[in-house]
């Protein structure tokens, strides 16, 4: 009997069995495609792979600005996908050497949950019979796909974020349903190709709970390099490759080479028998407590099948937790300090509370900014580049509560937020941190001294 099995080899999934090897518990691992689950093989991974060949691109066009000449820049899409291709090919493999290293036993095959019985949780994949002290469900998401009239007649017009990243030619114009993060980075990708790019969200601003002074900046950027973007609009029909929505009252359309489908994720709770132990739903995803245990006594849940953070670093995390508890180390999932990055060009990240949710939680609070620009780094890398720092503390102790920043590198710089959040610490704690100098991360106690 294993200690452990896992049905999801994704970022909750590898992690946990990674973790869980590494403390001598016995693991059985089941992966019905390829082990990295989403983020590696159709998300994170690849289409951070793209938007760095397209930065460089971008670079390259204007690298004039810095004094330096490159003449007739051109770009191949197909040796562009084809090393998107060779990373997750590396990456996925390097996580098949974790799971060997840490003697993990992968099962590829679609596995079903059969019920339980005095010799444990069993699992059947290819034929076979697999027993368990534990089981972790990890069967992550999938693309939300909403009941437009017409979508299933437009054929292979229509994409997911699996579709657009298995395509081989550039399309010449792209329209985006659904501007949130997974919408604008393939949005940035194929505008900074060249693509005529037309996002449509039903909300009044992108990226939909990222601070919106933020959100509004990165907007006002990306129209003013092309791309064309209709809030408040509502989706009511496809017809072919054109998309008809209503916006002000007014029935307006678009047409399309492709159009991306990015109007959210949902967890994947069907076809693998849940049913057959009785494990509780929330929501749409299945509903733990937080130390990731179902109803169901030694079944847990993590990732994106809880329906609530969806993100592969909360996967990780919440995996993590699960062994911790497996192996009696006491352990709880917080979700104070989760940090969020949308890697256009330029970054946007975010952790904590923004002014929005700060508000719609009655929280006293004090906010600071400064420009990006007084950072001496950032001017030097960003000629005629500007971004924005926030900070957000509580009114009554000090303490930083949400941080926001719109710039590069902002993905890089927004873990030291999270330790600040996750510390609980002041702003006279963090004005006594000292920053590397020139760096660009020192925007943030220039911010904090603006207090």
């Amino acid at each position: 009997m294993n200690d452990l099995l896992i049905i999801g080899g994704g970022p909750a999934g590898y992690v946990a069995a990674e973790r869980a090897g590494q403390k001598g518990l016995s693991v059985t691992l089941f992966e019905k495609t390829n082990l990295g689950g989403v983020c590696l093989n159709e998300g994170c991974i690849p289409t951070k792979t793209l938007l760095y060949s397209a930065k460089t691109y971008e670079n390259a066009l204007y690298a004039d600005k810095y004094g330096v000449s490159a003449e007739n820049v051109t770009f191949a899409y197909n040796k562009i996908v084809a090393r998107k291709n060779k990373v997750v090919r590396k990456l996925v493999a390097g996580i098949r050497a974790k799971m060997k290293n840490n003697n993990v036993n992968v099962v590829e095959g679609e596995a079903t949950i059969v019920g339980r019985s005095e010799k444990g949780i069993e699992v059947s994949c290819n034929g076979e019979s697999y027993f368990g002290k534990n089981l972790l469900i990890c069967t992550g998401s999938e693309a939300s796909v909403p009941p437009i009239p017409g979508l299933a007649e437009a054929g292979d017009v229509i994409l997911t974020n699996r579709e657009i990243l298995a395509m081989k030619e550039q399309p010449e114009s792209l329209v985006v349903i659904g501007g949130g993060v997974i919408g604008m980075e393939f949005a940035s990708f194929y505008n900074s190709l060249g693509s005529k790019v037309t996002v449509i969200e039903m909300l009044p601003q992108i990226l939909g709970n990222n601070d919106l002074e933020i959100s509004n900046m990165l907007l006002d950027f990306y129209a003013k390099k092309g791309i064309e973007f209709n809030l408040n609009a509502k989706v009511v029909k496809v017809e072919g490759n054109k998309v008809i929505f209503e916006k002000d009252g007014e029935t307006h359309s678009v047409e399309g080479e492709k159009i991306l489908l990015s109007v959210g994720r949902r967890a994947v709770t069907k076809g693998f028998g849940l049913e057959n132990i009785g494990v509780e739903l929330h929501r749409g995803g299945i509903k733990v407590d937080e130390k990731m245990r179902t109803n169901v006594p030694n079944v847990f849940a993590a990732g994106d099948v809880t329906g609530f953070s969806l993100l592969a670093h909360t996967a990780s995390r919440e995996g993590e937790v699960v062994v911790n508890n497996l192996t009696g180390k006491e352990d709880h999932m917080r979700y104070n300090a989760i940090p969020g990055v949308v890697y256009t060009n330029p970054e946007v990240a975010g952790v904590g509370e923004t002014e929005e949710s700060a508000k719609a939680k009655n929280l006293a609070y004090k906010v600071a900014k400064l420009p990006m620009a007084f950072s001496g780094r950032f001017v030097a890398e960003n000629e005629g580049g500007n971004g924005l720092c926030k900070v957000l503390v509580g009114e009554k102790h000090g303490e930083i509560i949400g941080v926001h920043m719109l710039g590069n590198p902002s993905s890089e710089m927004i873990y030291g937020a999270c330790m600040a959040i996750e510390q609980e610490m002041t702003l006279d704690e963090m004005k006594e941190v000292v920053f590397p100098h020139p760096t660009v991360s020192e925007i943030l106690k220039e911010v904090v001294f603006e207090f």
